[in-house]
């Protein structure tokens, strides 16, 4: 056991630790010694609801032995402590009431920050992020529709939450302002408060259970993980080889005009040119989709067989001979003159088949 962590003589069983006890005028019925003052600016669209509501804030404060005073020309508001201020930290309180009543609080509900068991928290989320439409956003993800996102927080942190400009406004216990601050700030760098919400949701249903009370949670909380999750990219295995010369520079665009020639042009020469390009280009395009079109109606090859021819082969031996008479009529030919060469230039041999099938007729 550690030194300090003993029982006190004090200490009873059934004594609440965390309950705060009412500060009552006679725990210090002399008073405070010196006077402790706080001012707050407000915007100028809150001037006609402060002068509506102002009576009934000087009022309240009046009971606390404070003084209030609203000066409209420069927009601010003062509290201060009276010689009938019998607690110390009111004034605190007041401060509170002031900064919440210029954040567009109502009344009613600011002032409610006068008890003992009420804390506020303003929560500034204009400087998270630097890009307005992102954070406009993700502000309104954090009211959801029709204000459901924001009423469920309300009821899971027993806090009540104002959304309003660059900052949140928040009132409740100490508890429920920690995990207000924290799904406002998760919200605005990009994480859903939906998952805040299920896991109070779960926190809340444990409690109930008094055998978990001294045992782990996590086991019983959800665990979100991001789904874009950075994947490192494959390593190149052919590397090039180190040089200790930075790359070559590239030439401007000036310096490729100049070795065109297209610098020394004139204007209208230059949208001459560009004009040609471009049409050379749609002419080209026009070409390739003609062809494209065209190629529907090719018909394709077929592999057919071949035709058998109805006429029979010649024999081999019919050709030989026939070729020896043609080269012997043709070298008589030339030796005869020219009227007597007559029609037996022209005489063909007979097919040897044909004079076989005479030579059969005429023996029969």
């Amino acid at each position: 056991m550690v030194k300090h962590d003993k029982d006190k003589p004090w200490d009873e069983d059934g004594t609440d630790r965390w309950s705060i006890e009412p500060f009552t005028k006679d725990l210090n019925p002399g008073g405070l010694l010196e006077e402790s003052s706080f001012a707050t600016l407000f915007p100028k669209y809150r001037e006609k609801y402060l002068r509506e509501v102002w009576p009934a804030v000087t009022k309240a404060l009046k009971d606390h032995g404070l003084a209030c005073e609203l000066n409209l020309v420069e927009g601010s508001m003062t509290v201060r402590t009276t010689r009938k201020t019998w607690d110390p930290y009111i004034v605190v309180k007041a401060r509170d009431l002031l900064k919440l009543l210029a954040r567009s609080v109502p009344a009613p509900q600011a002032l409610k920050v006068l008890q003992d068991d009420v804390q506020c928290d303003i929560i500034k989320i204009g400087g998270l992020i630097r890009n307005k439409e992102r954070f406009v956003k993700r502000r309104q993800r954090l009211l959801g529709p029709n204000g459901a996102t924001l009423k469920a927080l309300e009821l899971l942190t027993n806090c009540y939450i104002l959304v309003q400009g660059n900052t949140v406004a928040a009132m409740g216990p100490f508890a429920g302002l920690k995990q207000v601050r924290r799904v406002v700030e998760d919200c605005i760098k990009n994480i859903h408060p939906i998952y805040h919400i299920k896991t109070l949701m779960i926190k809340r249903e444990l409690a109930k259970d008094p055998a978990l009370a001294n045992e782990s949670w996590d086991r019983f909380l959800p665990k979100f993980k991001k789904k874009n999750v950075k994947r490192k990219a494959p390593k190149d295995v052919t590397k090039k080889a180190y040089t200790p010369f930075p790359p070559p520079q590239q030439p401007r665009k000036l310096d490729l005009q100049l070795e065109s020639g297209e610098y020394f042009l004139k204007p209208s020469q230059r949208e001459a040119r560009v004009q040609e390009a471009q049409r050379t280009r749609q002419e080209a395009r026009l070409n390739q989709r003609q062809q494209q079109r065209q190629e529907v109606f090719v018909p394709p090859q077929e592999d057919r067989p071949a035709k058998p021819s109805g006429k029979p082969a010649a024999d081999p031996a019919y050709l030989q001979a026939l070729t020896k008479s043609l080269q012997k009529k043709d070298r008589a030919g030339r030796k005869r003159p020219a009227g007597d060469a007559g029609v037996e230039r022209f005489l063909v041999p007979e097919h040897p088949a044909k004079s076989q099938r005479r030579q059969r007729v005429a023996d029969k």
